[in-house]
């Protein structure tokens, strides 16, 4: 492993994939990993590799006016994967839009401290789901106690650092105001209100501290104590660690928050513009070390050589968990609160109607700009591609015979 800094800002384009690895490589770690592979981590793996290949098929489209004719491979949607992800991001952006209510927004980091990675790699969805319900709580609760106001908060969980070691926090996106308790109107909090950041770091490590006794005590957490002695030992340790909150200024809405939060959504633990180079069995990526700081308080940026088998193991414990949820809405946000929706509303026909991000759209020809139409679906025999254009087919056909 080597590591080095880069002294000047670069533009840095994609040129290396993460596919690209893992087919030189795959086969030769998973013969004999340096750690155990998990069922969802070879469904990652596998998926990532032959996503917009051939192997999953792809859709044609024809334009209308000047004949040219597109290829679009279909894609893998693993959360995983960094090229379906960062599409996904893009869109979950564009869906956010339409959530968020006309008050501030504020981005908030909450941080387990690194002293509970070896339990959490041992209980991920216990500290994960607590992690994620404590922290919206403790910022719902708190807005609610203190100005009276029913908060939204959009929660993510991220399990990486950036370099790519076991992280756990939580981006929170809070609304900064939301619907008075008194009035049922909505009602934004004024930004220069004193925020008690003590009291919100000292409401989170209480919290979490008691549900892990309350986990351990009912026998459901694994772990490695000889006796209850040394957990009250470790307990005593987690007290005086230090709990890390991270509150950023209030942002106006619509557009700022929109941009800012499309960062921190759903993407993959490395996207692939970071990748420097990948040769022979090892691979380089940028990251930025927070701990030393240019001449303008930001973090240098680094370089990171890994060779595969300390890699692979590296990234691929932060596949995330089957059927778990890395996006939780709470509060005014929950999909449980209609209440929100008429503000949501009343307030669209103050905004442009413009959408923050703009996707590529098949059913424009990027030729002429003409109109692009469907043609077909080409997909391997006995793919999900396969089966579900073939459903489709038999559904069309069906409705002719009817007709």
């Amino acid at each position: 492993m080597c590591e080095q800094s880069h002294s000047k800002a670069k533009t840095f384009e994609k040129k290396f994939t993460l596919a690209e690895f893992f087919n030189a490589h795959w086969s030769a770690y998973s013969a004999s990993p340096k750690a155990f592979i998990t069922p969802e981590q070879y469904k990652a793996v596998n998926a990532l590799r032959i996503c917009r290949t051939s192997k999953l098929g792809k859709d044609r489209y024809r334009c209308k006016d000047c004949g040219y004719t597109a290829e679009i491979y279909h894609s893998c949607k693993n959360r995983f994967c960094p090229k379906c992800s960062w599409t996904d991001t893009l869109k979950w952006a564009d869906r956010v839009y339409d959530k968020l209510v006309n008050v501030p927004h504020r981005h908030v980091v909450m941080t387990l401290p690194h002293a509970l990675n070896p339990l959490i790699k041992l209980n991920k969805k216990f500290f994960f789901d607590t992690l994620m319900s404590l922290a919206s709580n403790t910022m719902k609760d708190y807005i609610l106690n203190q100005y009276g106001v029913e908060a939204g908060v959009i929660s993510v969980l991220h399990t990486y650092g950036e370099k790519k070691n076991l992280h756990v926090h939580v981006h929170m996106i809070v609304s900064w105001g939301g619907i008075d308790k008194k009035t049922k109107q909505l009602k934004s909090i004024p930004v220069k209100k004193h925020v008690g950041y003590l009291d919100l770091k000292e409401t989170f490590r209480k919290g979490f501290i008691k549900a892990l006794i309350e986990h351990y005590f009912s026998k459901n957490l694994k772990h490695h104590f000889t006796g209850e002695n040394e957990f009250n030992h470790f307990i005593s340790t987690l007290e005086e660690k230090h709990w890390i909150i991270h509150l950023e200024a209030p942002m106006n809405m619509p557009e700022q928050v929109i941009r800012y939060i499309g960062r921190y959504s759903k993407r993959a633990c490395l996207s692939e513009y970071k990748i420097t180079n990948i040769e022979g069995e090892y691979i380089s990526f940028r990251y930025k070390d927070y701990k030393e700081k240019d001449a303008n308080g930001k973090p240098i940026e680094k370089e990171l050589t890994l060779h595969y088998r300390d890699f692979f193991p590296l990234l691929l414990q932060h596949v995330p968990l089957p059927n778990s949820r890395l996006v939780r809405y709470y509060g005014l946000y929950s999909t449980k609160t209609k209440i929100a929706q008429a503000f949501r509303e009343k307030t669209k026909s103050n905004d442009s109607g413009q959408k923050v991000i703009a996707f590529t759209d098949t059913k424009v020809c990027i030729e002429c700009n003409g109109q692009m139409e469907y043609l077909d679906t080409h997909a391997s025999k006995g793919s999900v591609k396969w089966f579900v254009y073939m459903k489709k087919e038999l559904k069309k056909h069906a409705e002719k015979i009817a007709a």
